[in-house]
């Protein structure tokens, strides 16, 4: 990836790893907000309501998060690739696997989503820290709220000691197995 020009203090070469992390950043994003509207459209039983509700307001945040790190993307002096071809060739998780369920199972496999979502953007907040405190203090706003609707999620999934339906889940299926059974 070339750039003709980036903003005041910042190399080539630094903009260039740079865009590479928050091109990463809008695939998930844009992955994020999709799944999320996928969960919205397939959540069923008791607790449906609850969480359609709960979701759309967490569809247009993550959407507002691509947005941003598109622009950021622009500003650095990169072409932000937005479409469904960039998701996939960008894509290092799986496709979300749980179609029609229950609330509890998309908020088990939801819990595993954002783990991944979570995690990638701390290494990418690690990569900006040392190289742009702007990319890096963007990041650390949209982890924050991330973490707040995981925790959110959480909430639905944890039993009176404590104990998440996902713990020890290694996939967005049997960690949507466990909590459907605890439901």
């Amino acid at each position: 990836m070339s750039v003709r020009y980036t903003v005041p203090g910042l190399s080539a070469d630094q903009v260039a790893e740079i865009i590479t992390s928050l091109q990463n950043r809008l695939s998930a994003y844009n992955d994020l907000h999709l799944t999320l509207k996928h969960v919205h459209w397939n959540v069923v039983g008791p607790h449906f309501i609850a969480v359609h509700e709960m979701i759309d307001p967490q569809v247009e945040l993550v959407r507002g998060y691509a947005d941003e790190v598109a622009e950021r993307i622009a500003t650095l002096g990169g072409s932000p690739r937005g479409t469904v071809g960039a998701v996939a060739a960008d894509r290092t998780w799986d496709d979300y696997s749980v179609g029609r369920d229950t609330a509890l199972a998309h908020l088990g496999a939801l819990d595993l989503v954002y783990n991944g979502v979570v995690e990638d953007n701390r290494k990418s907040i690690e990569l900006s820290g040392d190289l742009d405190p702007i990319t890096e203090d963007m990041l650390i706003g949209q982890t924050a709220e991330l973490e707040k609707f995981q925790w959110f999620v959480r909430a639905h999934l944890e039993d009176i000691g404590g104990r998440l339906t996902t713990s020890g889940a290694t996939s967005e299926t049997a960690a949507a197995d466990a909590s459907r059974s605890d439901g």
